[in-house]
């Protein structure tokens, strides 16, 4: 591998990546090659709680809006694993997030062209050659390869307050560990979850269902002024299309970071099932007398201080603008991610174009903009809700944006990408 000549590296390999890698594994014309730190593929390992769904149709799987007759198809891996005649009886769209984590698995070992405990940890452009030098420390030492494109996706790490940052330990824990830590979690006598989307609901939905087994007091608070539904209506669904991720590019930068906060009831809202079962449970919970719960919406936490054997949360109802302090000894932030901004940015931040000083410029097919144009490209899946909207990190748009990226290296298309897929339209005629 060392010194060889690739079309295309890709730095990551998470869903958005893999589903590139194998979009890309059929094309003679594209010899492309991915690499991740990770041993294996894991897609999210810690909030693969038992029970809880994907929240997209199983047709958003890595290929099928590209190419629904790719070996790598979720009904072909379905197939394969003799489970086609239990999912037809199951006769559901949705699929479980622990299926989809094995799916993805499955696909991952058939590519050859994908290389785990392989971390990418310099990209040097060599311009005047027209590639990029990419270093890879692996188990073997050191390995260097040429790419005429780099294609950056290496995903989102979790966002955690910064008055949390240095207090982490194993009773205060992001979300993306809980299912590492549930163990110890349940070993706590008053257990406070902060956030408001579907991971705080799943693991609040999670953690109520063995209360009694444990006896804890369940503490939910959220800074959002309620616990909102997802939008999940038809119409509403359409943002989500290559025809609404177009418009949302047109559009210029300040009216693009306006936009997307109208998209939060549909990106970042908890489904109606789980909070119907959080409900349900609580009220034949009742029926015993009164459920140690806590659920309050409008409330920040902003610290949290050691206080004999638990701590001590500074908080704040947000309508009524008063403090108080609440005492919990385990706590989990479910305070979503952040992109995962590959330092090899720092070598190019001076050549392309930024929107302002954290946000770079990305074209419709997304590359990063370059004030002198080369014809090397470095594409980035990462850090691109200010570009996209919707399409930045929702699985369902990853294959749209794989075709693209495709289809510039290939010169051709070699995946068109739909047209008019919306019965609603979203530009001026």
């Amino acid at each position: 591998m060392t010194n060889k000549q690739y079309d295309m590296v890709g730095i990551g390999i998470g869903p958005f990546n893999l589903g590139l890698a194998a979009l890309a594994e059929p094309l003679d014309e594209i010899d492309a090659v991915f690499f991740d730190k990770e041993e294996k593929f894991e897609w999210h390992p810690g909030m693969l709680i038992d029970g809880t769904d994907l929240q997209i149709p199983f047709l958003a799987d890595l290929v099928t809006f590209a190419d629904p007759t790719s070996p790598y198809s979720f009904l072909n891996y379905i197939h394969r694993q003799k489970r086609l005649y239990p999912f037809f009886f199951f006769n559901r769209f949705d699929i479980p997030r622990q299926e989809y984590n094995e799916y993805a698995k499955w696909v991952a070992e058939q590519l050859s062209s994908c290389h785990f405990s392989s971390k990418v940890v310099d990209v040097i452009p060599k311009n005047k050659e027209e590639y990029y030098e990419v270093k890879i420390e692996t188990p073997e030492g050191i390995q260097t390869v040429n790419a005429k494109h780099v294609v950056m996706g290496t995903g989102s790490i979790p966002l955690v307050p910064p008055a949390f940052e240095e207090k982490l330990n194993e009773h205060i824990l992001h979300s993306s560990g809980y299912l590492h830590k549930k163990e110890e979690i349940q070993k706590g006598k008053h257990v406070t979850i902060v956030g408001s989307g579907q991971s705080a609901a799943e693991i609040f939905l999670d953690l109520l269902e063995e209360q009694t087994e444990h006896h804890y007091h369940l503490t939910w608070f959220t800074r959002s002024s309620n616990f909102f539904q997802l939008d999940q209506s038809k119409l509403a669904q359409e943002l989500f299309s290559p025809d609404y991720v177009n418009y949302f590019h047109s559009l210029s930068f300040e009216e693009r970071t306006s936009t997307v906060e109208d998209l939060n009831p549909l990106r970042h809202g908890i489904e109606s099932s789980t909070l119907t079962k959080i409900y349900d449970l609580l009220y034949h919970r009742s029926l015993k007398g009164k459920v140690p719960v806590t659920i309050q919406a409008s409330t920040e936490v902003s610290d949290i201080h050691k206080k004999g054997n638990g701590y001590e949360l500074e908080c704040k109802q947000l309508k009524a603008e008063r403090s108080f302090q609440y005492e919990a000894d385990r706590l989990i932030l479910s305070t979503g991610y952040k992109p995962k901004i590959s330092p090899f940015i720092e070598r190019i931040k001076d050549d392309i174009e930024w929107e302002d000083d954290k946000r770079f410029k990305v074209t419709k097919d997304y590359r990063l903009v370059f004030k002198q144009p080369r014809n090397h490209h470095f594409f980035t899946l990462t850090n691109i809700e200010h570009s996209h909207g919707s399409g930045a990190t929702n699985l369902g748009l990853s294959v749209q944006r794989n075709q693209r990226i495709l289809n510039v290296i290939a010169g051709r298309d070699v995946y068109p990408v739909p047209e008019e897929t919306t019965f609603q339209t979203f530009n001026l005629f």
